[in-house]
């Protein structure tokens, strides 16, 4: 097979020839890997700015739509030519309470995570992968130049897994607070999706914010921050109609903690926040919330990572029934070209694919 290598950060990809893939003898799925996307902010972890925990040297590449190549002996449900989604949370399996995770292709958390990386080390960004057999979720047929559609589930899922920590209810008001970005723009799809009555999003950038509402409609409202956080916090309480349920904080490292400090104290009493963000990963202020504001207003706040396992095989029992739309435009490029890509995805707000075995 053919993968895309990162043999020291900072340094270009390589495409190179590698050995066919097999699973192990229980507990593995290998697939070819039909359609992956590239995130927007993937330059900044190949460079090491980011300072991701992944051990090089890596095929990159964080989950997939692609077809399944062979099984394990356990596995009882899937077999060869189905198309699945390739989950890249892989969590360790010998402790249900506090799993380990690794991101394959992506980062890890913690000395767990890193060690379970060593095995199942490699991402998407290549002709085959291996993965947990728990980790190909199948998604039922498709034709292969849908598969790209399918492939944004991976956007979608993690404000899923924020939204169902949080308990988001049908009808409530939502703020998502990060609002342009990537996973913010899937935040407000995925609010919406689940029944949210009306999403307040936030962000700095105007043209954006008013491209979330031509896509979405009137259940959309949105606030550009200025950046004085009285006035900011009077314009979204403003343009929601009734108090806040529900704020989701999802804006990335390079924000200031005060951008979400504005958005979160914008909730209702009795409300949630829920915070999937970046702020603070690389060094500045962190969140500085009233102790007393906290307490006497009952405020529940959810610092959530990712998305519970069963997320998944959920968000596309969703799509499939129409609740969430996956179509958008895209760019795609061939594995040959996967620097260019990269460099692509981190100028362009719309979705980069990258097709291991070409676009059909």
């Amino acid at each position: 097979m053919r993968a895309a290598i990162l043999k020291a950060f900072g340094e270009p990809l390589v495409v190179e020839e590698k050995p066919d893939l097999k699973p192990a003898a229980m507990g593995e799925v290998v697939v070819d890997v039909v359609v992956t996307r590239i995130l927007g902010y993937m330059g900044e972890v190949l460079s090491g700015a980011r300072n991701y925990m992944l051990e090089t040297p890596a095929i990159p590449g964080a989950g997939a739509i692609g077809r399944v190549r062979a099984v394990g002996p356990d596995a009882t449900l899937l077999k060869p030519g189905d198309w699945v989604y390739c989950d890249p949370t892989v969590r360790s399996r010998d402790n249900a309470e506090d799993p380990d995770i690794t991101l394959q292709g992506l980062s890890a958390r913690g000395e767990g995570g890193l060690k379970l990386q060593r095995y199942f080390h490699d991402g998407s960004w290549a002709e085959q992968m291996r993965l947990p057999t728990e980790n190909a979720i199948p998604i039922g047929p498709i034709r292969t130049e849908d598969a790209g559609g399918w492939c944004a589930m991976g956007s979608y899922l993690v404000p899923y897994g924020g939204f169902l920590k949080g308990d988001l209810k049908a009808g409530e008001t939502v703020l998502v607070s990060g609002a342009t970005g990537g996973f913010g723009r899937s935040a407000v799809a995925v609010a919406l999706a689940m029944g949210a009555g009306c999403v307040i999003a936030t962000g700095r950038n105007k043209a954006a914010l008013d491209s979330i509402v031509r896509r979405h409609g009137e259940r959309v409202r949105v606030v550009a921050m200025e950046g004085d956080e009285d006035a900011d916090r009077a314009a979204i309480i403003k343009a929601a109609p009734g108090p806040i349920d529900c704020v989701f904080d999802m804006l990335p490292p390079m924000a200031s903690a005060i951008q979400a400090r504005t958005a979160i104290m914008a909730v209702r009493r009795y409300g949630r926040v829920i915070l999937m963000g970046g702020i603070n990963m690389q060094g500045g202020p962190g969140l500085e919330l009233s102790y007393a504001w906290l307490m006497r207003n009952c405020i529940t706040i959810h610092g959530v990572w990712m998305y519970p396992p069963h997320a998944p095989a959920a968000l596309a029992k969703m799509i499939r029934a129409g609740q969430l739309a996956i179509t958008a435009p895209a760019t795609r490029f061939s594995l040959d070209q996967v620097n260019d890509a990269v460099a692509h995805a981190a100028s362009s707000s719309g979705r980069t694919e990258l097709w291991p075995g070409g676009a059909p």
